[in-house]
């Protein structure tokens, strides 16, 4: 689905911040995986939750990649220029809205995010159903509303393609209506009740 809201769904997304954040803190390097990313808007509310917890020298070391198919060649143009319109950003937290947006000059009714914000965001074009991930070693990967569109089987093989990109303890993150297929439980441990977050559990297969 390409149109959605900035903090949507933050109950679920508030889990980053809760129980990986302090792992994040002590890695050099935070990568983060927002698979199916359409126009960006779940990768900036990322970002800006990190941004809002983490402190500058920390959150310098994150990188979000933001991915999806982009048949008509306009997400990643939209993600790099950062530019959304004011009824998107409405269920924002007001300060957070002040604090790293400001209005577009080019585009009326528009808003362009901070360039601190902008620069840990970097689309890449990317077919999940390649089951091949363009990068390994993440901290984290968001996929929420994609995995419902596939077949069990491919299901399986995108989340095993998630299993051998996170690097050692990272978190796999999707809806809380997703979940795992039996062949690929074992694959990760879920860390709260109420929302489908889980960390990888290394495995020899």
């Amino acid at each position: 689905m390409a149109f959605t809201f900035f903090f949507r769904d933050l109950q679920t997304l508030q889990t980053i911040i809760d129980y990986m954040l302090p792992s994040f803190r002590s890695r050099r390097y935070i990568n983060i995986w927002c698979a199916g990313s359409a126009m960006g808007q779940e990768p900036y509310t990322t970002a800006l939750l990190l941004r809002e917890n983490m402190g500058q020298m920390i959150f310098r070391n994150v990188k979000i990649y933001a991915s999806d198919l982009d048949p008509s060649d306009t997400f990643g143009k939209i993600i790099t220029e950062g530019s959304y319109p004011e009824n998107e950003l409405q269920r924002m937290p007001k300060d957070i809205f002040e604090k790293y947006f400001s209005p577009d000059e080019n585009k009326p009714g528009n808003y362009k995010i901070s360039d601190e914000i902008k620069k840990r965001v970097e689309f890449q074009k990317h077919d999940l159903l390649t089951f091949e991930p363009f990068r390994n070693n993440f901290s984290l990967i968001i996929c929420k509303n994609v995995l419902l569109h596939f077949t069990e089987e491919e299901r399986s093989k995108v989340i095993r393609m998630y299993h051998n990109s996170l690097g050692e303890g990272g978190y796999f993150l999707t809806e809380h209506t997703q979940k795992l297929p039996k062949d690929v439980e074992h694959l990760f441990e879920q860390i709260v009740p109420n929302a489908r977050v889980y960390r990888k559990i290394s495995v020899e297969e």
